[in-house]
């Protein structure tokens, strides 16, 4: 099938599906006489293996790793959990980051009461964080 055919088959932009080619994370695609691209089941298989590693927000590199554990027929399955559970470590990071983010921005809102005055708790609050950041002692 040509990319446009692998693209629609496997959910990837034939754009990425090029992306992923030029920093081998696929293999290159065999070309027709014309130059064309073209694929095979089997890299629709690999295609769709990204697709769902970066659906679950694995890296680029992890998902290369992944591919090369997948392909391993003698691999050890505890490589693969590691990685796994490397992702839900910095999953679990982000989550809690965000979570902090959300509750920063809820109390900045709260304080805000949002009519015609100048005075904003929420500009106060973000400017507050930017010096803190700068200089750890300067308020």
């Amino acid at each position: 099938m040509n990319i446009g055919q692998a693209a629609s088959a496997s959910g990837i932009s034939a754009k990425m599906i090029r992306h992923y080619e030029s920093i081998h994370l696929i293999k290159a695609s065999t070309r027709t006489d014309a130059g064309y691209r073209t694929y095979t089941e089997s890299d629709l298989h690999t295609l769709r293996f990204i697709k769902r590693g970066r659906s679950l927000g694995f890296s680029l590199d992890q998902i290369k790793d992944l591919l090369s554990l997948w392909n391993d027929a003698h691999r050890a399955s505890a490589d693969v959990k590691a990685i796994a559970l490397t992702h839900v470590a910095d999953l679990e990071k982000r989550i809690t980051e965000l979570s902090e983010m959300r509750d920063t921005l809820q109390d900045l809102a709260q304080s805000c009461s949002g009519d015609a005055r100048a005075d904003c708790p929420i500009l106060r609050g973000l400017a507050q964080e930017s010096q803190d950041t700068e200089c750890g002692e300067c308020h």
